[in-house]
């Protein structure tokens, strides 16, 4: 096992998760021991410094800060004819009217407004989904002494991530929950169940691999610490804890048979992501072609979202979850940190 390079009383990473956490499961899992995560793709510079001061104020312990580094699309397509046009009979069918929907907030790469927040707090870890942020910031990181955490989910984008700067790398296997980390390619047929992805990122690179995707028990986790894995990262499991903010609809979904039945989608933001079945993913997925480039397929599908969820319902959710939900308990936090590392460290 190649050492992580962080002091830790458990290799276990909480996986960053927009839309279902806060600054709360982030405190809950450091304090028993493991690197809580805060997904700062959808916060704003000053919910990011009122996040971050409010975790240093609780806690003397490492956290990870988790962005995304994609592309803004240079065309504005949220409204686009053709993906209204798929939308239109269920805005009908629930009363909306598509001219009054909001641009509402969205995800923001990567900035330098977001890297002058983060100068301030010194976070452990800096990690980035869909790639690396441009060279320059990628040195203000390293400068402010954090480690660099970048999703890679083929081998070739583990070689970039190491030639360009990362420190570690998380190897995504198909099996995992919410974004796929993909940036060299679109495509996900080189894209490998995470043991597999493991063992070829091990064997391709010399940087600390941590293992992701379908972790949900003290079994799989000991079986990444025997194939080599740094660490482990687990998200799904975490999902139903006491310190998640997860939706009453979502939590319904992970404890019904549904919440074995996930797939890819890109119908919630234009970007393959695995999540459960429901009603969107059926109509207009789960691979739809007409949905606009990330994020921009969020905006007009976030308003049946909200009528929906208005009414109980999860049909319009993006409901986020990898392909193993054994280990998803309604506990605290630390109970699951506590599960996964049984006999394990």
């Amino acid at each position: 096992m190649r050492p992580l390079g962080l002091e830790l009383d458990y290799p276990l990473i909480q996986s960053p998760m927009a839309g279902v956490q806060d600054i709360e499961l982030a405190v809950a899992v450091t304090a028993a021991g493991g690197l809580g995560s805060l997904p700062a793709a959808m916060l704003s510079s000053s919910q990011l410094d009122q996040s971050l001061s409010q975790f240093r104020q609780r806690l003397n312990g490492p956290i990870n800060v988790n962005f995304f580094c994609h592309r803004s699309p240079q065309e504005d397509q949220r409204f686009s004819p053709t993906w209204l046009s798929a939308l239109q009979p269920f805005f009908d069918e629930f009363e909306i009217d598509s001219a009054s929907i909001a641009s509402g907030a969205e995800r923001r790469p990567f900035s330098d407004e977001a890297c002058e927040v983060l100068e301030h707090y010194r976070p452990e870890v800096v990690s980035f989904h869909f790639g690396l942020p441009r060279a320059e910031l990628v040195d203000r990181v390293h400068g402010m002494g954090s480690l660099i955490a970048v999703t890679a989910t083929t081998v070739e984008e583990a070689r970039w991530l190491q030639a360009h700067g990362a420190d570690l790398i998380i190897a995504q296997g198909l099996e995992a929950g919410g974004h796929r980390g993909h940036f060299l390619s679109s495509g996900l047929t080189q894209q490998l169940p995470m043991e597999e992805l493991l063992h070829q990122c091990l064997g391709a690179i010399d940087l600390p691999v941590i293992a992701a995707g379908g972790i949900g028990d003290s079994k799989q986790v000991k079986r990444c610490f025997d194939i080599g894995a740094s660490a482990v990262q687990v998200g799904t499991a975490f999902l139903l804890c006491d310190e998640a903010t997860t939706s009453d609809v979502h939590r319904r979904a992970l404890t019904a048979d549904a919440g074995e039945k996930t797939c890819i989608t890109n119908v919630f933001s234009g970007r393959p992501a695995r999540g459960i079945v429901n009603r969107a993913i059926q109509a207009l997925g789960p691979m739809s072609a007409v949905a606009p480039a990330f994020p921009q397929a969020a905006t007009a599908i976030t308003a049946l979202r909200q009528k929906c969820e208005a009414q109980d319902s999860g049909d319009f959710s993006p409901l986020w979850s990898g392909q193993n939900t054994r280990g998803c308990e309604a506990v605290a936090a630390s109970e699951i940190v506590r599960r996964l590392m049984e006999s394990n460290h």
